[in-house]
């Protein structure tokens, strides 16, 4: 049960019905209901990773015009599907995103811009892979209108890059780290990955280290996982490579958390590391169960299609391969494959899986936007075997609200089968008493 509630919101990354939409902050004041963020799917390789079974794709050419066509298409089919009146930030991932042409960029953002209110300091990152982009493009895209960059590092060992299947070198990701500062300083993020077939405590820590002395604000921080059907999982599968055991890394995971720790940064989620305030925006929406808009092939999607006359948020699943979903676009203005209403409970338990991730949880004013009726303290407050959790030092419930303490977050899914256990007795009860 469990491992299939957290793989549904760790991909599909948000809430499933939309809240009260009060106005908490924002810049113009809209309502939360009023505005999403956009993710947009560029599925286009150099190159498959030997590790990588995300939806990308290697082809000799792209027609990138038709593609560019398509992507705006789409975004504005959507946005108007949404009615949603801010985008509250752009997250261009992939594939390698920094393959696409920065007029390419540019041309997309000034279509959303046109639909939607689009300030001028509005959160727009692409993610760059070390070897598709030279100083001239990083320049361009900021031009374009990026002003936040994830660059994927992996390691700067060039043994683990090889292992990795990826194809740039240690010395090819400190060039773009150092460009990347110069035109983006303090909006550079770094992606690293940890427990690799043959990787020590040791060795890891010497990886991590070396990149803190070169790294700007934001560190991402993934612990490999072997996907069916890449190459590095057939490996370990016919014994021509081990990884490491469990309590190896849980090591690892621990040793990096305290060296970054040490270096100033704050753990605002599981894998996420910032200083000096760098907190990603557009991750932040999906942990907080915001609404937003998958665009481009195989991208996925949480929101209110409005213009349907409808109030329930939809789960949406774009065609996954680009040429198929191309043709879906040009005929029907979105290339939408899968779209999934979700119930109340459905939405609790990801809101709870979701915003447990961060370090500060969930509020009882959040919590609250989606669950009027049903609130933290009447979920968990009288619980034992939550109260059991509190006393080992892993959780805490407060007038804050829920959330892990430091020691919590390092075991965060074995909460989790207690809270869910817990939610799910809880709404069976409501349900009961007739609420």
């Amino acid at each position: 049960m469990l491992s299939n509630i957290l793989k549904r919101c760790l991909v599909a990354q948000g809430a499933s019905w939309w809240p009260s939409g009060k106005c908490h902050g924002a810049r113009d004041c809209s309502t939360w209901a009023d505005q999403a963020a956009l993710y947009v799917h560029w599925p286009y390789c150099q190159k498959r990773c030997s590790y990588c079974n995300f939806n990308k794709y290697v082809v000799r050419t792209v027609d990138e015009e038709v593609m560019s066509e398509c992507l705006v298409r789409e975004a504005r089919t959507l946005i108007q599907l949404s009615q949603v009146s801010r985008i509250s930030s752009v997250f261009f991932g992939g594939g390698t995103p920094s393959l696409a042409s920065p007029s390419t960029i540019a041309t997309f953002l000034e279509a959303v811009s046109k639909q939607a209110y689009f300030a001028g300091d509005t959160e727009v990152t692409l993610e760059v892979n070390p070897t598709s982009v030279g100083a001239s493009c990083l320049a361009g895209f900021r031009l374009a209108g990026v002003n936040r960059l994830s660059i994927g590092v992996q390691s700067l060992d060039d043994a683990d890059l090889r292992l990795l299947g990826r194809n740039h070198t240690s010395l090819d990701s400190l060039r773009t780290l150092k460009e990347a500062r110069r035109l983006f300083p303090g909006a550079t993020s770094v992606d690293v990955i940890f427990g690799l077939p043959g990787q020590t405590v040791a060795s890891w820590v010497q990886v991590l280290e070396e990149l803190l002395g070169l790294c700007d604000d934001h560190v991402s921080l993934y612990q490999l996982t072997l996907e069916r059907g890449t190459a590095l999982f057939r490996q370990v599968q016919d014994g021509l490579l081990s990884r490491p055991e469990p309590e190896v890394l849980a090591e690892m995971y621990d040793a990096a958390r305290q060296i970054l720790r040490n270096n100033g940064f704050r753990q605002y989620e599981i894998s996420n590391f910032a200083r000096n305030g760098a907190l990603s925006i557009h991750n932040q929406s999906y942990w907080q169960g915001r609404q937003y808009i998958g665009i481009g092939p195989g991208a996925h999607g949480r929101f209110v299609p409005r213009q349907d006359g409808t109030s329930c948020r939809e789960a949406r699943i774009q065609t996954l391969e680009p040429d198929p979903w191309m043709k879906e676009v040009m005929s029907s203005g979105h290339g939408t494959r899968k779209r999934t209403a979700q119930s109340e409970l459905d939405v609790l338990e990801e809101v709870l899986v979701m915003g447990l991730r961060m370090d500060v949880g969930i509020t009882h004013e959040h919590w609250l936007e989606f669950m009027p009726s049903l609130t933290l303290q009447d979920v968990f407050g009288t619980s034992q075997e939550v109260k059991v959790l509190e006393e080992q030092g892993l959780l805490l419930l407060d007038d804050r609200g829920l959330r892990c303490s430091w020691k919590g977050l390092a075991v965060l899914d074995s909460l989790l089968l207690t809270l869910l256990s817990q939610l799910q007795q809880s709404w069976a009860d409501k349900a009961q008493q007739g609420v």
